[in-house]
């Protein structure tokens, strides 16, 4: 199959996905142009550890899609859904657990029912070298080493606070980040001996940090949801994005950051 053919393909089964759930909505919403396709501007509001999947899902969903612009903004979860409760105008959103998306369900802020689209795990990251001789969860709280986490209420920091609960570790972080990006930039500009992060973000740093798994991990995997916006400027492109998100090509990109599936 051509690349060509291979968009086609993607952007009819988008269609279908929109068309059939635009009948089941009311009837504000702006139809897909004669071709099938929507139009104009989606803003996507997406956790920080999504930064790279989801610039690439954009740029795809864009050429599956011509005359649609993906507006991405990338932050911690609880700042997106404290903006959109706040009015911020948005069309989707995707979060990187299911708590910070409540925060928007329960305000009555979601068209319909949040789907999971992927699954994440932390992992210790550290400098090239580890010069720290950082093994497990343990050897953060050996004296003078020093380490960042994410704040409670962002998802990766409720995880780390989990996985540390879980291996009965107890330890002070010198700093606590607002996202996961912070966090990882402070391992990158050697700032800190380690951080807890997402096994993506690591993947996606693997030129300055590496990443070490461990095995309480598995007791705090964050779920992914995502829902269209109930006053989303455009829903019929907000619907096509979740629907977008859910397809083989975006599941494949997700996976090769090292998402899990849901």
């Amino acid at each position: 199959m051509s690349r060509r053919s291979g968009r086609a393909t993607v952007a009819a089964a988008v269609a279908t996905v929109v068309l059939a759930l635009a009948g089941c909505g009311g009837g504000d919403d702006p139809a897909p142009d004669a071709d099938g396709r929507v139009t104009g501007t989606v803003t996507v509001f997406a956790a920080a550890s999504l930064t790279e999947s989801f610039t690439r899902i954009a740029r795809d969903f864009e050429a599956a899609n011509p005359g649609v612009t993906v507006t991405l903004n990338l932050a911690g979860s609880s700042a997106l859904a404290n903006q959109i409760n706040q009015g911020a105008p948005a069309d989707v959103f995707a979060s990187a657990a299911p708590k910070n998306m409540a925060t928007v369900t329960e305000a009555g802020n979601a068209e319909g029912t949040p789907s999971v689209f992927a699954r994440n795990q932390l992992v210790i990251a550290v400098p090239r070298g580890n010069p720290a001789g950082v093994r497990g969860l343990a050897d953060l709280a050996r004296p003078g080493v020093q380490v960042a986490l994410c704040a409670d209420q962002v998802p990766c920091g409720a995880a780390a606070r989990t996985a540390l609960t879980a291996a009965g570790v107890a330890l002070t972080p010198v700093t606590l980040e607002q996202d996961v990006k912070g966090a990882l930039a402070k391992v990158k500009l050697g700032e800190v001996d380690a951080a807890l992060v997402y096994r993506t973000d690591a993947r996606a740093a693997s030129a300055d940090v590496a990443g070490i798994e461990f095995p309480e991990s598995a007791r705090a995997v964050n779920d992914y949801p995502i829902v269209a916006l109930k006053d989303a400027p455009n829903p019929a492109g907000a619907r096509a994005f979740v629907a977008y998100v859910h397809s083989a090509p975006a599941q494949a990109v997700l996976a090769g950051a090292g998402f899990q599936s849901p």
